[in-house]
């Protein structure tokens, strides 16, 4: 009796409790789905019911806490032992074999930078390690006016700009700026690296499209990272390339009717090769895509077309058709910072949304002087300036590039900075690796200083950021670099490059260098 009278209650309570739920809104289907699972398939009902079982249990589940009762507790002695065993890692990684050798060996110059300078070992040697391609160091002319801006302005303005750094100097640095490049306004930064990746962050935010080449500096890369936009690679100064990524990126803006801003970064000389871009077809780009470009004219400004003016005036662009030009006046101008030239719009933007403008002191009025003078002094004779630079160049060039059997400039025959790497058939005949370049380009350096030839080398090697770039991992060719200056003769010019032709020559064929028995030449 007791059992038919327990069956009798579980029956009464099942069948009010089934009535109950029949009065909740959406029972009905929920109980078709139950049972048309159950019958279809029964391990997927019992699955649902395990993860909604699992779900009560994890909202019933108490909090976790991060007390400190959820710690060990350690003894002082346990403590005391794990300090002792634990190894800090080093702040910065140990230098390579080559690192030092090169710190050993770095020459000091006394004195001031010219094309005959002296060491501090007392030696005096031919200098093709400077910028300083119009010897406007020693312009007397510059010099003067330095001298007395330094007079009536002091050594620094003590300020940043746009508060109380700016002085009449820098206005009229920027005007002159503007005037000879032809655009309608400028602006002049304090340090030349921090311009160009400021101006890219100043302009592109989260969200915008970014197109630059894989071969594009340093600093240009770090204001790619800095502004977090979303950064598109074309192969090295592959201009049909370029096009294709730019027709990718407006094709997937149309597919997705999500329109933000295009921007396109490149150089006019690059850095990392010496090779000179096509501004023309650049320009043509930008206009059917509807891009906006910024061109770094770091080492073209001062260098290219017949005044000087850059890469627009080499090749007949209107400098107006360009967005923002960036360059540098550390260069061949003898001065420092660095600036931005464009629409006064873009321009004023930049004195409040771009950090190393508004957050550095302002440019050194001494340093404003010298950059308009040295402009001055190249229009006024730009043959006695960039005509003699350019014969050197090509003097210079006759030396090396055709007559060495063991490397190759890969520079633009208007770059005063000849960049000399290993010939692929001899990387390639030694089996070389971008280390054993390193160190042979080194020797050679150290041959040429032997000889009283000061020269330097670009350090090759992946160049990459973190953040988005990380995947874009450029890697820079080892070359030995050779700056030429008007400042020398052109038998001079001669004498020197042959001198590094014949160092070339005595390391390669060095014994122990030759590997794989390879003829020497």
């Amino acid at each position: 009796m007791e059992l038919q009278e327990l069956q009798t209650h579980l029956t009464e309570w099942l069948n009010e409790a089934i009535t109950a739920f029949q009065k909740v809104p959406g029972s009905a289907v929920l109980i078709r789905y139950v049972r048309s699972s159950y019958q279809n398939d029964p391990v997927r009902s019992a699955i649902e019911l395990v993860l909604v079982i699992f779900f009560i249990r994890y909202l019933m589940a108490p909090a976790y806490s991060t007390s400190k009762q959820n710690f060990i507790k350690l003894t002082d002695d346990e403590i005391d032992e794990l300090v002792d065993e634990w190894t800090p890692e080093p702040l910065v990684p140990n230098m390579t074999v080559l690192e030092e050798m090169e710190s050993e060996k770095l020459p000091i110059i006394v004195g001031a930078t010219g094309p005959k300078s002296k060491l501090a070992n007392g030696r005096t040697v031919t200098n093709l390690a400077s910028y300083n391609f119009y010897n406007l160091n020693a312009n007397e002319q510059i010099k003067e006016k330095a001298i007395q801006t330094l007079r009536t302005y002091g050594v620094g303005p003590c300020g940043p700009p746009q508060f109380y750094g700016t002085q009449d100097v820098h206005m009229r640095a920027e005007a002159d700026i503007a005037n000879y490049i032809g655009t309608e306004g400028c602006i002049v930064y304090a340090q030349a690296f921090s311009t160009i990746s400021s101006v890219i962050p100043a302009f592109c935010k989260r969200g915008d499209i970014i197109v630059a080449d894989r071969a594009v500096n340093y600093s240009i890369r770090r204001g790619l990272e800095i502004s977090r936009s979303n950064i598109r690679w074309y192969a090295h100064n592959d201009l049909d390339d370029l096009e294709r990524v730019m027709a990718k990126v407006v094709a997937e803006q149309a597919r997705t009717k999500k329109l933000t801003r295009r921007f396109l970064v490149t150089e006019a000389l690059f850095e990392t090769t010496g090779e000179m871009n096509d501004l023309p077809r650049l320009i043509e780009l930008k206009e059917k895509y509807k891009f906006r470009i910024m061109l770094d004219e770091t080492w073209s400004f001062g260098v290219l077309g017949r005044t000087g003016r850059g890469l627009t005036e080499a090749q007949n662009v209107d400098p107006t058709q360009v967005d923002m030009i960036v360059g540098s006046l550390a260069g061949p101008l003898c001065a420092g910072g660095g600036f931005c030239a464009g629409p006064k719009d873009v321009v004023e933007h930049q004195r409040l949304t771009a950090a190393s403008y508004t957050f550095s002191a302002a440019l050194p009025a001494m340093l404003a002087i010298i950059a308009s003078e040295s402009l001055h002094v190249i229009q006024e004779n730009p043959d006695a300036t960039l005509g003699v630079c350019r014969e050197n160049i090509r003097l210079m060039r006759a030396q090396l590039d055709p007559k060495s059997d063991w490397v190759i400039c890969t520079s633009a025959p208007e770059n005063p900075i000849l960049l000399l790497v290993l010939k692929p058939q001899v990387v390639e005949a030694r089996r070389l690796t971008a280390e054993d370049q390193e160190r042979l380009l080194q020797e050679v350096a150290d041959e040429c200083l032997a000889n009283n030839i000061l020269v330097t080398r670009l350090k090759g090697g992946p160049i990459t950021t973190h953040m988005g770039l990380k995947d874009n991992v450029y890697t820079a060719t080892p070359a030995l670099k050779v700056c030429v200056t008007s400042g020398l003769s052109k038998k001079e010019t001669e004498k020197a490059g042959i001198a590094i032709r014949h160092a070339i020559t005595k390391v390669m064929t060095k014994k122990g260098n030759n590997k794989l028995g390879v003829p020497t030449a």
